[in-house]
This record gives C-alpha cells, structure tokens and sequence, in this order.
C-alpha cells in the first residue's frame, strides 16, 4: 500500500474536494458518494495540512462534519492559495531548480553545458546534459531564466532587476499586497509577495470570494483562448446531477456577480446559434480549437445584446425571444418616494410611470424574466399586479405567493388588492 502524500500530481481532483468543504461543507465521510472512503481520507488529511487553523470539526450522530470557516475580512492574504503551491515532484526536480537558480544569481549567464560542468564542480552532483537543457529550456519558457545566442550557443542567466526594483519601492510592493486580494489571479501577487519576503500589512477586503481562486486556472485558459479568438471545448460537470458532458462555443466575456462573486463565461454556441452562459465552476478542461473569424461581429452583438440581459440567462422562452415583465405598485406619497427612487436605481434600465395617485408601474424587457423575480419578491406588500408575456414567470410568482401564505397559514389573498 502507497503512503499518504501531501503533494499532487491532479490538481481538478484536490480542486473539486477543497470546494466541496469550502461551499458545501457539512458533510461526514459516508455522505461522499463520489469517491472512495480512501480517497476521502487523503483529500481530507491535505485539507487538514494546507487549512489546518481554518477546517472546521462539528460531531454529529454519524460521525463528524469537516468544513472552512474563512472570514475574509480578518484575513491579509487568501489561505487557499496554499493549495496552489503543493505540486509533486522529483527529487532531481527539486535539486535542480534550487542549484541552477544558485549559480546564476551573480547576473552571469551560462550555457547548459557550463551548468553541467559547475553542477559537478561546485556541488559534486551529476547530471545530463540534456537534463539539464531541458529544465533551463522549461524555466525560460516559464519566464523564469532569460536566453540569448552567442553566436551558435544558447546561454541562460537570470534577470533580477526586477526583483531588486520591488524590494526598494514600497508603492510597488503596497500594489502586489492589494492585487492579491482584489484581483482575478491573484496568486500571482501572492507569489511574487513571497519572493520578496514581504507581507500584506495595509489592506483588508470585507466580501472577498476566497474560494474563485480555485477557478483561476479554467480562467486563465479561457482569456487565453479570448486573446486568440479561438474557439474552445469546455469539459462540465453538472452541479446538481455530477454528470460530465462537452460544449463547444466562442468564449467573448466573462461576466462576474457582484453579489456573489460567482463567474460565467458567456459564449456563442454555433449549434444553437444563441449566446449562452457557463459557470466557470463547472468547468473542469478547456480544449482550445480552430480560430474563429466571426469573432469581432458576435462581440458587437453581445454588447448590443446585454442592455436586455438581467443577469447571466439568455434562455427565454420558446414563444417569445424577449419577454416584458410588468409591475403595479402601491406607493404612498409623498413620504414612500423612496420606493420610487430604489425603482429607478435597481431596476436596470427599466421604465417607471406614474399611474395615478399613489399608483406606480414598472416594465422592462429582457431575455429570461424568471432572473428578475428574486428582486420582485422584495417589493412583496406593496404589489398591486404583475403580469409578463412569459406565463410561466407570472404563474411561478403567484404560485410562490400562495405557497407562503400556506406556509404561514394565513390563507390566500381574496380581495384582489395588494401583494
């Protein structure tokens, strides 16, 4: 039997787990189906290893829960970024990243051959040479060492001007601190942060969505794919049935909840010749593929198109490519005018009308109005009438009205007045 490991070679597996205990959480060991107890184990014991002041244990009757209990706002960096920097690696890995990066810290610059030599003479350790080019080969493509010919020889050398640049200037460093808690990969401020032994001292973010750092990677393939006008094949998994299935489509934006954090890529699908949305946390591979010439007329199209958008939902119904959802409020004025201004200020674009005294409407189009009725439902107590060309929305809204009366055993609405 292999011994536990604390390194990974996958990391969409070890992905999967950390979100599970990260949204999820409050689960014991019997209740992951997906996966073998052993399996479970593992995963657990390096969440454990990489969060261990921030897993959470609460006892129940069959067993024991694990979850995180992160709180942002007390926080200076984002600890899962741990979970970035635990790749495997062999032992020749390790030895040769340390020693080549050694020899080369004076600024000189050395071919693979040199570094053989020096490898032996200033560390009695052997390796090929074309070990030894392979790695330098990888680290400069990775940006880690610079090459430049001389005449028909390849030298390497490592450029720390940079490096000696941000740990003289404090601004510069004051700006990584904030990157890495404000932005998309933001592990790479952390990263840089690290290397320079520095440490985020001035900032402090309250609603910081820790857990999309796990998303990163799928991100940055998808902008990769963007800045190509290629298009991609996405690899999703379903969140609710756990089933794998492939969609092919154009990536254009990424959109971005501000209420939630969560990140959608809104794609074109050719298949259904509509532009449809993804959530990145889904997505577990991007295949990049053949360019896409249509690229730069579905943009413009896409942003003529998002004015109608509520949210991330392009999906209306079969009847009606737009539908109008229409709302009668009770406002008492002038002292509820309030309820006019939050109208205009949420509603999105929306028009609003006075209908008579103390009567306002609100309308607005847009392509999936079944988005809007969270925020309708906050008006609850004040609505005189709703109605949409898509019955469905305008069933569920009542449908939900009743259910709550029920709930609350206080009977239906009789008088046909307010909601």
């Amino acid at each position: 039997m292999s011994n536990f490991q604390e390194l990974i070679k996958s990391f969409p597996k070890t992905r999967e787990y950390v979100r599970d205990f990260f949204v999820y959480g409050f689960k014991t060991r019997n209740e992951f189906k997906e996966k073998s107890p052993r399996t479970y184990d593992n995963e657990r014991r390096r969440l454990e290893s990489w969060l261990g002041p921030f897993v959470q244990r609460d006892y129940v009757p069959g067993g024991f829960n694990i979850s995180l209990a992160i709180d942002s706002g007390l926080l200076d960096s984002n600890p899962l970024f741990r979970v970035w920097k635990t790749k495997s690696f062999t032992d020749n890995d390790i030895v040769l990243h340390f020693l080549i990066l050694d020899l080369l810290q004076d600024g000189q610059s050395l071919t693979a051959e040199e570094l053989t030599d020096r490898l032996l003479t200033d560390y009695e350790t052997l390796f090929d040479i074309q070990t030894v080019r392979r790695k330098c080969n990888a680290y400069e493509k990775e940006g880690l060492l610079g090459r430049e010919k001389s005449g028909k020889a390849v030298r390497f050398f490592l450029d720390n001007r940079l490096s000696h640049w941000l740990k003289s200037n404090e601004s510069a460093r004051d700006a990584l601190a904030f990157y890495q808690m404000a932005g998309c990969l933001g592990i790479i401020g952390n990263e840089i942060l690290e290397q320079l032994e520095s440490q985020n001292r001035s900032f402090r973010v309250k609603h910081s969505f820790f857990v999309h750092t796990l998303e990163d990677e799928i991100l940055l393939s998808l902008l990769n794919a963007m800045n190509r006008k290629l298009n991609v094949e996405l690899t999703i998994k379903s969140s609710k049935k756990g089933l794998e299935n492939t969609a092919s489509c154009i990536p254009l934006q990424i959109f971005v909840s501000a209420r939630s954090g969560r990140r959608f890529l809104c794609g074109y699908v050719k298949r259904s010749k509509r532009f449809t949305c993804f959530r990145l946390d889904t997505v577990k591979q991007v295949g990049c593929l053949e360019p896409a010439p249509e690229y730069d007329g579905l943009q413009e199209k896409l942003e003529r198109n998002r004015c109608l958008l509520w949210g991330v939902s392009f999906q209306g119904t079969e009847r009606h490519h737009l539908d109008t959802l229409t709302m009668t409020l009770y406002v008492k004025e002038p002292r509820e005018l309030y309820i006019v201004d939050r109208l205009k200020r949420e509603g999105r674009g929306g028009s609003v009308t006075r209908m008579g005294e103390n009567t306002w409407q609100y309308q607005r189009e847009s392509f999936d109005c079944n988005e809007m009725l969270p925020w309708v439902r906050t008006f609850t107590g004040r609505i005189l009438s709703l109605e949409c060309t898509a019955k469905s929305v305008e069933q569920r809204f009542y449908q939900d009205l009743e259910d709550m009366y029920q709930m609350y055993q206080t009977g239906g609405n009789t008088d046909g007045t307010v909601f």
